[in-house]
């Protein structure tokens, strides 16, 4: 420890009192540094300040070329996927049970290997709550994970279920996790509506063509009906008449073939639910064969249904969806682990409106992830908006001036350069939520950086005559307080960045957690603009002050040849006070 009668303590008293005192030429170490830099700029504020806007601009078009683009919400390791089984054809439910058994057996000798999961949850035949599924997908599983730390990475896990299932025969496996943000199916979707059912199906056959030759786009799907028959009777009428045949009572024998008539329903004392009560033939008895065998009862006695009933397959007919009472389909697609669906939207989007340009009469749009993306994009840009224009009534009645407002409001909007450059610096996309946000919250620490700043300023300016002097010694005063809120606000951040999770409690760190990855590209968003911003606030600004007393001192100066920031700066001269007939040596003094 340094006592204060040491000559070190003295030194170091004397150099932290300098820029308190307006002897500039006595500050030295980083405060010092500071201050030469600072008069350097000075000597070209308009420079300076024109090649801050040409470096925002710059880092914009810097970033579009080099960056990794944008993307919806953070990649985030889940703690749970999906698997889904596609099968086309005539099925009877044990056969689709028996496929959807394949892969289950699959999925069980991965478990008995490195049990990453810790249940599987499976469904098999007609899964009544869809969720905008396939109408191909005969069986369902739900795989929830282990703790990260006790397994592979969810994209490893899948790639090796897509591997082993790969080989079974008559049905695909589709493997995917939760995406991050709202549930929108698939991430890329493009929909096609028509009044022209036959030209929007040739559309929506070419627009999957394409998909299926873009290189990153997985699992796709056009939303077409799926291939299959069904099994239409046909009665006639006046036939059925000659036999006395009620029509009504042919289908419900028809019913005891297939699903069962329906006789009645009860409740179980323990279940809300009813549960229905239908009659079928024997099993023995229920297949196509049967149908042409059923005899009803006549007022002639039993007659067999061939008589008046003819069979015969068609095409199956599968869902038709409308949009505002127009035909609609969608082709939907995943993309690759490391993809961004915005490179691919952009990439689609291109193709349709070059030559991939569809018939007239179709018309589309994207859905998915684009469309609430560009939903969460307008609503932080109005938010952003308005968080400006109230910074800039409060910076109004604070200040009385347009262009100190403008001026924060201008480090404000300068400093996204620094969250371009450490997006690129970090190699990360911009996040449209995320990254957002933490330009939002960059604001409020800018503002504030600036206010301090420029309210020192407009209290020196009134007691120094020179305003090169002022601005000096206002940049000197302020640079502890504005380094200290940078560098401690970066320092908190880094832990963030770095995805480190510290508990204090279980004595334990750890690097990569799920609930980390949230935070990345906000905390890289603050930090980078925030330590970009701090140079515009102890360098750009005021340059951009000692501009404006140019601009407004013009004729002044002109008794003078030299610039004001070439003049010699000694120990600053105050203004005395007036009415206290003070002199500048007293003033400075005090």
């Amino acid at each position: 420890w340094r006592t204060p009668g040491t000559p070190e303590a003295q030194a170091r008293a004397k150099a932290l009192a300098a820029d308190g005192d307006g002897d500039l030429g006595s500050v030295s170490g980083f405060t010092g540094f500071y201050v030469r830099v600072l008069r350097t700029a000075l000597r070209r504020p308009a420079l300076v300040v024109a090649g801050t806007v040409a470096l925002l601009f710059a880092s914009i078009g810097l970033y579009g070329a080099l960056g990794h683009g944008v993307e919806f919400f953070p990649d985030v390791e889940p703690d749970q996927a999906q698997v889904l089984v596609h099968a086309r054809g005539n099925f009877a439910t044990d056969q689709l049970a028996a496929l959807v058994e394949e892969v289950d057996v699959e999925l069980q000798a991965m478990q008995a290997e490195r049990g990453e999961f810790a249940s599987i949850y499976s469904l098999a035949g007609v899964i009544e709550s869809r969720d905008e599924l396939p109408e191909d997908v005969v069986g369902k599983f739900v795989l929830e994970f282990v703790d990260w730390e006790q397994r592979r990475k969810a994209d490893d896990i899948l790639a090796e279920i897509r591997e082993r299932t790969a080989g079974i025969p008559g049905i695909h496996v589709e493997a995917s996790k939760p995406r991050a943000g709202p549930p929108v199916g698939k991430p890329v979707q493009v929909r096609l509506t028509s009044r022209d059912p036959a030209a929007l199906e040739a559309e929506a056959a070419r627009v999957r063509a394409f998909f299926d030759r873009t290189a990153g786009l997985i699992e796709i799907e056009d939303g077409g009906a799926v291939p299959g028959i069904e099994w239409e009777l046909s009665v006639d009428r006046a036939q059925a008449a000659k036999f006395g045949a009620d029509v009504s009572l042919v289908g419900s024998f028809v019913q005891m073939v297939t699903r069962g008539f329906k006789v009645s329903s009860y409740r179980p004392d323990d279940s809300d639910d009813e549960i229905d009560i239908v009659v079928r033939f024997p099993e023995a008895q229920r297949s196509i064969g049967r149908l042409d065998e059923l005899r009803v009862e006549t007022t002639n006695g039993q007659v067999p249904v061939s008589n008046f009933v003819s069979r015969h397959a068609e095409v199956k007919t599968g869902t038709l969806r409308r949009v505002g009472g127009v035909r609609a389909m969608t082709v939907k697609a995943d993309v690759a682990p490391g993809v961004l669906v915005d490179d691919k939207v952009r990439e689609i989007r291109a193709w349709l409106q070059g030559e991939g340009k569809p018939d007239p009469k179709v018309a589309w749009t994207f859905k998915g992830e684009d469309a609430e993306q560009k939903v969460a994009q307008a609503f932080l840009v109005k938010a952003f908006g308005v968080a400006l224009f109230i910074m800039a009534i409060i910076l109004l009645a604070q200040f009385n001036s347009f262009y100190s407002a403008g001026l924060i409001l201008f480090a404000v909007v300068m400093s996204t350069i620094g969250v371009f450059l450490g997006l690129l610096i970090i190699g990360q996309p911009f996040g449209i939520v995320m990254s957002g946000i933490g330009v939002i919250a960059l604001a409020g620490i800018v503002v504030n950086n600036n206010i301090v700043l420029i309210d020192t300023w407009d209290r020196l300016k009134r007691e120094i005559a020179d305003p090169v002097e002022a601005i000096l010694l206002t940049g000197a005063q302020r640079l502890r307080p504005v380094m200290l809120t940078t560098v401690t606000t970066i320092l908190g951040l880094v832990p963030m960045m770095l995805q480190a999770n510290i508990d204090f409690v279980a004595r334990s760190v750890s690097v990569g957690a799920p609930s980390t990855q949230w935070w990345v590209q906000l905390s890289t968003a603050v930090a980078f603009g925030l330590g970009f911003a701090t140079v515009l606030t102890l360098v750009v600004t005021p340059c951009a002050l000692l501009l404006r007393m140019r601009l407004s001192q013009a004729p002044d100066a002109a008794a003078d040849d030299r610039p004001d920031c070439l003049r010699p700066v000694g120990r600053l001269r105050r203004r005395p006070v007036a009415g206290t007939g003070a002199s500048p040596a007293a003033t400075a003094a005090e």
